[in-house]
């Protein structure tokens, strides 16, 4: 069976509905699961939240979700700059001004973890695990360049052992490793790549008896229909360039 994982859709509409198009033109995806952080940068977040909701499919919370769901007084994203932490204060201010009561509802229900058995509850393994940062903080980054100790540790934190899968985003950048036997997975973004490529992120992962396969998948989209509506909203100009860059956009160098 192949379980398609989705993270990181920031209100980005679009994105969203040519991913799950991509998926419904597959004939071999059993289910579908998504990561967390459904709201924040983009101009629909009630709209996210009913199409997923009306698709059935069920994810965890992330940092930004849980947040605007408790009206924390930030959404615990981490920024590279005085202007980059600015514009998440923007972003996160503007959602929360902007969701509805049902929606903040939907988010607030989101739990912090799901765990997948691929063979079902009489079988112990292999074991799916989905979380938003880590097993411990869904805040946390769980970057590329951490070294294997890390993920080790993170493992054991989430009780995952030879065989296992632990998928999570939260950075928006995918990769995939495996140490000491267990599967380490971020799943990249759909709404808000920052690897240089603007395309919407997903990933499939093949997993009956053991996990088979991991394949990145990347969709493209309206791109213009999500920058305008960003323009066109009173969210950050900013924004609509860094989906445009896949990531933060190179300074123009004067001559």
């Amino acid at each position: 069976m192949k379980y398609a994982l989705i993270s990181d859709v920031h209100s980005n509409l679009p994105a969203l509905e040519a991913v799950l198009a991509d998926v419904d033109g597959r004939d071999d995806t059993g289910a579908v699961y998504h990561l967390g952080d459904l709201v924040g940068y983009a101009p629909w977040p009630d709209e996210t939240v009913a199409l997923l909701r009306d698709r059935q499919i069920t994810g965890i919370a992330g940092n930004y979700d849980s947040t605007v769901a408790t009206d924390y007084k930030h959404c615990g994203c981490k920024a590279d700059s005085p202007w980059g932490e600015e514009l998440s204060h923007l972003s996160y201010e503007w959602t929360r001004s902007h969701v509805s009561l049902e929606t903040k509802r939907a988010l607030g229900e989101l739990p912090f973890r799901i765990d997948l058995r691929t063979m079902g509850g009489h079988k112990s393994r292999p074991q799916i695990i989905l979380v938003h940062g880590t097993p411990t903080l869904n805040t946390l980054y769980w970057t590329e360049d951490r070294p294997d100790s890390f993920c080790t540790k993170m493992a054991k934190a989430a009780g995952a052992r030879e065989g296992d899968l632990i998928a999570f985003g939260h950075t928006h950048k995918p990769w995939h490793r495996e140490v000491e036997g267990i599967h380490f997975l971020n799943t990249g973004s759909v709404g808000k790549p920052k690897d240089g490529d603007w395309r919407a992120g997903y990933v499939l992962v093949e997993a009956d008896a053991e996990i088979a396969s991991v394949e990145f998948v990347r969709v493209e989209y309206d791109l213009e229909r999500a920058t305008e509506g960003i323009v066109q909203s009173e969210l950050p100009d900013e924004f609509a360039d860094q989906l445009r860059a896949g990531g933060t956009p190179k300074p123009v160098e004067v001559p």
